[in-house]
């Protein structure tokens, strides 16, 4: 057998590429790279700006051509990066000879030595993750989950009059509408949005063990504090001043806990349509030419919902794991985080993936009013719960002698079809003041709904 060329092992880099590809930008190896070089190159800006050891600052044009390099990185540095790590076997060793390469470029060999000065790895590393995560979050994760928050609050509008039987334990229960049933999830993950958009960044910059040590023996007089909290401030992160060697993750694990948060309860949302779409309170708008069954030709499959539940329980094991992993560290040092961060991109890409699906799902379906008010009309024994209430408000009023209301309503109709025309006979004889038994002659399932469409406005 002859063997495969070289293949894409995740699915995400193969058969789901087009959907999360603009993640890639940022938490890919070639985008923490890209962010490292940055790091490196700011980092010798802000040294020459403070005229470390006798030096000048950099002239608006050389920072401009170092900031080049970082704007224009791409294939052909991505190769030489390669290429040094190949000989360093240390990526972060091989992106300060590429720094030191492009500075020879420029004419700025006087400033070599600066490049990755008092630093240690994980001073560039923290702050390149927390730059690309944010990055990711901000510019790709969170504009398409704020869009699909947006289309469940659009169908929440919609059908915000739709009467539709509740089905508590899975048992018709008191009547809804499906427009407050899609409020409620648009309002939990815009709650879960509200808490990811106020996520701090952190970032370190304290050497070797986060003391300063290297720093204030090369430089006594410098306020190596104030440095490090200006340096990490400057590239949009908020300074961690108390670390060991790492940057010890907590904000991560804060940030990945609220997307596996919003990963469950849009999992909660597929699951609900999934099961709506079988109870054909959703009909499915069949796609030209796709096909639902390999045997069966009148199908149409909610495969959207169920590769978005796929993909969010897949997402949520990698961001929890991350969550749980990234913020022990043994000591001041271990390496269980290098590994774990990389995995950053997959637990993402999943998230994204589900995303694109439910996003697409919610254009491909119909509301059945018809079939909603039918069902609605097969359960008049749902009004039980309302005139037992009303008889209590009776009693207390002095209207009424009935001893125990949910006696009487549940022998009526527990586990028993109840029709229109028997429910009305029993109001009518009941013991109640007469303006209480016209509003429960008057309610039917589909008007037993409250304030359920009021409700849609919380949004």
């Amino acid at each position: 057998m002859t063997s495969l060329p070289p293949q894409p092992l995740s699915p995400l880099d193969g058969r789901y590429r087009a959907a999360v590809g603009d993640l890639g930008e940022h938490l890919s190896e070639a985008g923490l790279n890209r962010a490292r070089v940055h790091v490196e190159i700011e980092w010798l800006i802000a040294q020459t700006d403070r005229g470390f050891f006798g030096t000048s600052p950099l002239s608006d044009h050389q920072k401009q051509a170092l900031r080049q390099v970082v704007a224009d990185f791409g294939q052909p540095d991505i190769d030489e990066l390669g290429s040094l790590e190949a000989t360093t076997r240390h990526d972060v060793k091989a992106v300060e000879y590429y720094v030191r390469r492009r500075l020879s470029d420029l004419g700025l060999d006087a400033i070599a030595e600066l490049t990755h000065f008092a630093c240690t790895s994980e001073d560039i590393n923290n702050l390149s993750y927390a730059i690309t995560v944010r990055d990711a979050v901000q510019q790709v994760w969170l504009p398409k989950y704020r869009a699909v928050v947006a289309a469940i609050a659009e169908l929440a509008r919609e059908h915000r009059d739709a009467s539709m039987l509740s089905r508590t334990h899975g048992q018709p229960a008191t009547p809804s509408t499906m427009g407050k049933e899609l409020a409620v999830f648009a309002h939990r993950l815009e709650r879960i949005a509200t808490q990811i958009e106020a996520t701090e960044y952190l970032g370190k910059f304290s050497g070797a063990t986060g003391t300063f040590s290297a720093h204030v023996v090369a430089l006594p007089d410098a306020s190596w504090p104030e440095v490090s909290r200006e340096f990490v401030t400057s590239l949009g992160l908020d300074w961690n001043p108390l670390t060991t060697q790492i940057e010890s993750h907590d904000w991560q694990a804060e940030l990945y806990g609220k997307v596996s948060h919003a990963n469950r309860v849009l999992h909660n949302l597929a699951t609900d349509i999934w099961t709506y779409i079988s109870l054909g309170y959703f009909r499915q708008i069949p796609a030209a030419g796709a096909t639902g069954s390999s045997t069966m030709p009148h199908k149409v499959n909610p495969i959207r919902f169920e590769n978005a539940e796929a993909n969010l329980e897949l997402s949520s094991a990698v961001l929890d794991s991350l969550a749980a992993t990234l913020v022990t560290s043994r000591l001041q040092r271990d390496l269980t985080d290098s590994s774990a961060q990389r995995n950053i991109g997959v637990g993402f890409g999943h998230s994204l993936l589900a995303l694109d699906n439910i996003q697409r799902g919610l254009t491909e379906i119909d509301l059945d009013r018809e079939l909603l008010l039918a069902d609605l009309d097969g359960n008049w024994e749902v009004l039980g719960e309302a005139i037992q209430t009303v008889i209590r408000g009776e009693v207390v009023a002095g209207r009424s002698t009935i001893s125990d209301p949910y006696a009487l309503l549940k022998e009526l109709t527990r586990g028993k079809r109840v029709g229109a025309v028997e429910l009305a006979t029993f109001v009518e004889g009941l013991e109640i003041g007469d303006a209480a038994k016209q509003r429960l002659l008057a309610l039917t399932p589909a008007s037993y709904t409250g304030l359920a469409d009021e409700l849609v406005d919380r949004l």
